[in-house]
């Protein structure tokens, strides 16, 4: 799969197109290079592979012409349009509106979700969106039909207020019977054991997890050396802070806790992604791609 030029996926040169769809299909198609082959098998007419007859397979898709070769039963199998459902899971709580560069944390995670959409549409999904703080704020029930309304509700929202994450999780996965795959964007403010248990519970409920970990820069270096107040985005607690004293032990910290996330949600069954909010998009679309082929190939 080719790989878009840096100018479809750097978040700054985003940040300049204010229509989410233009940029989600100009993320896609520069991303895209074309359509790509679909994920998973099924009834259409492009051939795919070959693989061994398990008891219960459908007897007409026997290849009798491998059979007469090699005396084995082969099932044929064969590419088809995507039918999943995939739901958004995004955290509008206050800490997501930081940036110390060209965009928010909740700038790229808006970003991610409408190329993610807009990829999961063209092959054919039923696309969701659920986004949250200390409770639920808007849900748009997947369909193959919600593109527009997921794209126009992620345009009008506005990152603010606290979070309870580990209750959101809970909640998204009540939000549909059929189980698909939930795509969490988040900055992952939470204690490491209480958000593996909370996916833990999605991928006991038969969904497939993929958590995008938005990390701004500044967050992982702790820059600066003059003595500096901080405030909590989300309770407004100001702390003072010498960043030049403390960068090699909060460093130390930041980098355990996020180790700690990768260990807790990979345990859980989900694939975990960590994304710097300076990096282009492919990495992200790459990540999602391979979730949604590794997939495929389990089921």
């Amino acid at each position: 799969m080719a790989t878009a030029p840096a100018s479809f996926l750097d978040p700054a040169l985003l940040a300049r197109i204010s229509d989410l769809a233009l940029l989600a299909r100009t993320v896609v198609d520069g991303f895209m290079h074309g359509q790509h082959r679909s994920l998973r098998k099924g009834s259409s007419l492009d051939f795919a592979e070959h693989r061994s007859y398990q008891p219960g397979d459908d007897l007409r898709r026997i290849d009798w012409r491998v059979y007469g070769r090699t005396d084995r039963f082969y099932i044929k199998e064969y590419d088809a349009d995507t039918n999943a459902g995939v739901i958004f899971a995004l955290d509008a709580s206050g800490s997501m509106d930081f940036g110390s560069g060209a965009v928010t944390k909740f700038d790229y995670a808006r970003f991610l979700v409408a190329s993610l959409a807009w990829l999961s549409k063209s092959q054919g999904d039923r696309i969701g969106l659920a986004t949250f703080k200390e409770e639920l704020v808007d849900v748009v029930p997947p369909s193959v039909r919600h593109l527009q309304l997921l794209l126009h509700t992620l345009a009008r929202a506005k990152a603010a207020g606290p979070s309870r994450l580990v209750h959101s999780i809970s909640r998204i996965g009540h939000l549909t019977t059929r189980t698909g795959i939930v795509v969490l964007v988040t900055d992952c403010y939470e204690q490491p054991e209480a958000l593996g248990r909370a996916v833990a519970a999605l991928r006991m409920g038969g969904h497939d997890v993929i958590v995008f970990h938005l990390v701004d820069p500044a967050e992982r270096q702790l820059p600066g050396d003059m003595p500096a107040t901080f405030e909590d985005a989300e309770s407004g607690a100001l702390l003072p802070l010498r960043p030049g004293e403390l960068r090699e032990k909060y460093q130390t910290l930041i980098t355990a806790h996020h180790a700690a996330l990768q260990e807790r949600f990979t345990s859980a069954g989900a694939d975990y992604v960590r994304l710097d909010t300076s990096e282009p998009l492919d990495r992200a679309l790459h990540a999602y791609l391979d979730a949604r082929l590794s997939r495929s190939r389990v089921r």
